[in-house]
């Protein structure tokens, strides 16, 4: 649970300031952005507080696969997220979608963690049809949100190394107005190559931390 509390205080400071950016250049709708929201910090409020009874190592083989079926089905369709084409034109058909895409990453956000930004894209590209960049300005705030839900049950129970954590943010902040510049200067076609490049590193991580497990 320590490793998980601060690592999420880092986390909120560069999705922060990476939020910051983005908002100040894109335009959101409040008719999809407000579910999602709320569906991501009631999730990641559930997810956190089941986290701390399930051991990590189940979890890792089966986020493994599924960041691998992401980057499979993003490889699959080049023309993916490329055009900004939402579709859906109801309010209620776009806000009970958002809302589940909220809840459901925002659960596995606050079980675990890794790729959260990158679930929340996907599923925002596929699902409403947005583009990359559209996209990623969505779920940055709402892996904000969900940041600070994880946070207020970590900092609750005391499992947050304050000074460390701390440390991290400063790191977060500036690699989160960097990379939100350059999204934002370069458009949807380098956001799906970065999102693409930030897949493979995941699962080279998540399958060296699950041959860790079994056969280290």
């Amino acid at each position: 649970p320590y490793i998980l509390g601060t690592n999420k205080l880092s986390s909120f400071a560069g999705t922060l300031s990476a939020s910051w950016v983005y908002l100040r250049k894109i335009k959101v709708h409040l008719v999809m952005l407000l579910p999602l929201i709320v569906g991501a910090y009631g999730g990641s409020t559930g997810g956190a507080a089941v986290s701390r009874y399930l051991p990590r190592e189940v979890l890792t083989p089966v986020v493994l696969v599924a960041v691998v079926a992401v980057a499979i089905y993003t490889f699959a369709k080049p023309q993916l997220g490329l055009h900004h084409e939402p579709k859906h034109e109801g309010r209620l058909a776009v806000a009970w979608r958002s809302g589940v895409i909220g809840l459901i990453v925002g659960f596995y956000d606050g079980v675990l963690g890794p790729g959260t930004g990158s679930f929340f894209v996907i599923l925002i590209v596929a699902m409403l049809g947005y583009g990359f960049l559209q996209a990623s300005v969505n779920a940055k705030v709402a892996n904000l949100t969900t940041n600070l839900a994880a946070i207020v049950v970590y900092g609750i129970h005391g499992e947050i190394l304050l000074v460390l954590g701390l440390a991290m943010a400063v790191a977060n902040i500036a690699g989160g107005l960097l990379g939100a510049r350059m999204a934002v200067k370069n458009g949807n076609s380098f956001v799906r190559k970065v999102f693409l490049v930030v897949l493979v590193i995941l699962i080279a991580k998540l399958a060296w931390d699950t041959w860790v497990q079994f056969f280290g």
